[in-house]
């Protein structure tokens, strides 16, 4: 089948993405004080974020849920019918609900607005009609621009839901930033995929203590060859009196000074004084840059200049950390 494109379809797209633009630029300039008071009022709340809507709003809403929840702030989706049928009892009076219908005019909505109300719960709205009922029944409005939808019928939901999915992204990342949230936090709550890969630290996945490769830097050659053959890591690390480590020898530099009288060598004769090493807090997908552009195969973890683990590229590479 060939893969072939009709201008009328292309004239569809870029009408349908510069739709979808206009919509971002005008949710951009429209943009005031009042998304500093939603995002307080979100900040400050001592429970969770409770996001609800219906029809596609609540397939938007579900994502920002989810986007809240795994960069800090505890959020979870109630879909407005199941809330009225005992979901209710999942909102406390500590939570802040954020309820989103492009009219304001969702009924499904109704009963949720009522109890927030009734408890002295916390409303964010997300409409493009502030005079409608939501905008009427909530303590803040975040405002979407009024552009009408790209959708050639003017009807199925797409510069609304684009607007409103922005909005969600407007919040989590100003919390984000707020909350000081770090790669190492974001880490805790993304430890499966590839994404949990490129952001262990080191220390999660290093060799330790008996695994590693280690010896005074007095020890005779033997010692070295019997070290560096024992633990199949292809190096030996080396340490002076005070454990600090002082250098490195690989199977690399073994091959290139090789000779008769190698094993009438100590290791500090031979060995890379000063090699490179890294954190216990240094980031996977860091360590393997610093590896590729040192075109090292192996690096020491170190605190206080003495070794605690080290790592071989094979690991971060099994990890998927590259």
């Amino acid at each position: 089948m060939i893969n072939t494109c009709t201008k009328s379809d292309i004239d569809c797209a870029v009408k349908t993405i510069n739709s979808e633009i206009d919509t971002i630029i005008k949710l951009r300039d429209s943009l005031n004080g009042t998304l500093t008071l939603a995002l307080d009022v979100m900040q400050n709340s001592k429970g969770r974020i409770i996001i609800t809507g219906m029809g596609k709003s609540g397939h938007i809403g579900k994502k920002i849920a989810a986007s809240l929840a795994s960069t800090g702030t505890p959020s979870f989706f109630v879909h407005p019918a199941e809330a009225s049928h005992g979901d209710l009892g999942m909102i406390t009076e500590d939570d802040v609900v954020i309820a989103i219908s492009n009219s304001g005019e969702s009924k499904e909505l109704a009963d949720i607005l009522n109890y927030c109300k009734r408890f002295g719960i916390q409303l964010i709205a997300i409409t493009k009609n502030p005079e409608s009922s939501l905008g009427k029944a909530s303590d803040i409005v975040l405002t979407l621009p009024d552009n009408g939808e790209a959708c050639p019928l003017g009807l199925a939901p797409t510069n609304s839901t684009t607007a409103t999915l922005v909005m969600g992204d407007i919040l989590t990342a100003g919390l984000i930033q707020r909350k000081g949230f770090t790669k190492a936090d974001f880490n805790k709550r993304h430890p499966g995929g590839k994404l949990g890969s490129i952001l262990q630290r080191v220390s999660d996945i290093m060799h330790k203590d008996s695994e590693m490769p280690l010896l005074d830097e007095n020890s005779n050659m033997q010692k070295v060859l019997l070290e560096m053959t024992s633990k199949r890591l292809g190096c030996v690390g080396f340490t002076n009196q005070k454990g600090e480590l002082t250098g490195m020898l690989t199977d690399g530099d073994l091959r290139r000074c090789l000779s008769p009288k190698i094993l009438e060598k100590s290791a500090i004769d031979l060995m890379t004084k000063n090699p490179k090493t890294i954190s216990k807090e240094t980031m996977a997908s860091e360590a393997v840059k610093i590896m590729h552009d040192k075109k090292i195969t192996n690096i020491f973890i170190v605190e206080n200049k003495k070794p605690i683990g080290i790592i071989h590229i094979h690991d971060l590479l099994n990890n998927g950390a590259a």
